[in-house]
């Protein structure tokens, strides 16, 4: 073990840094894969800022999931249900359900050495989409908002998701 870890991780991120963006050929490199980790990083904020507004409407409505939050904040009457907690719940839920996912379909498309531009659209097209799917969940926008940002994020995965078997077949 190094006398100085801080010294060796300031390297490592300066020669992360330092890696170009692209190859020849317009081709990712598999240290560059620093649009995967920002969207990534964006997604996981949105579901800790889905989890924030989750909390507060519990505290406003006065809706708790467990009677000794209920008894902490009023009496055991309020360990109950309320719609709107449930709907900012559901949101939450549906985001580990769909991100989670996109993170593993990411960061392994990122390894099949995708076009820069191509895999920064993916990713883009899916950030968006999750996050117009959260607001549409949320402010309970006219349908079909919600379900068409569901299906159009979904693209992006269904194309990583072959584009990865593709690049895995050819090693059957």
């Amino acid at each position: 073990m190094s006398q100085n870890p801080v010294g060796e991780v300031t390297a490592l991120l300066t020669d992360l840094s330092s890696c170009p963006y692209e190859i020849s050929g317009g081709k990712m490199v598999v240290c560059d894969q620093q649009e995967c980790c920002r969207m990534s990083v964006l997604l996981i904020f949105k579901m800790y800022v889905i989890a924030v507004i989750t909390g507060q409407v519990r505290l406003r409505k006065k809706a708790f999931a467990n009677p000794e939050d209920a008894l902490r904040h009023g009496g055991v009457q309020y360990h109950r249900e309320d719609p709107y907690v449930e709907r900012c719940r559901r949101a939450h839920q549906n985001d580990m359900e769909n991100i989670f996912p996109f993170f593993f379909l990411g960061a392994i498309y990122s390894l099949t050495e995708p076009t820069l531009s191509v895999a920064r659209l993916h990713f883009l097209v899916f950030f968006l989409c999750r996050i117009v799917h959260s607001v549409a969940y949320l402010c309970q926008l006219k349908a079909p908002t919600r379900s068409v940002a569901y299906v159009i994020g979904q693209v992006p995965c269904l194309s990583m998701l072959l584009q990865i078997l593709f690049a895995v077949a050819s090693h059957w």
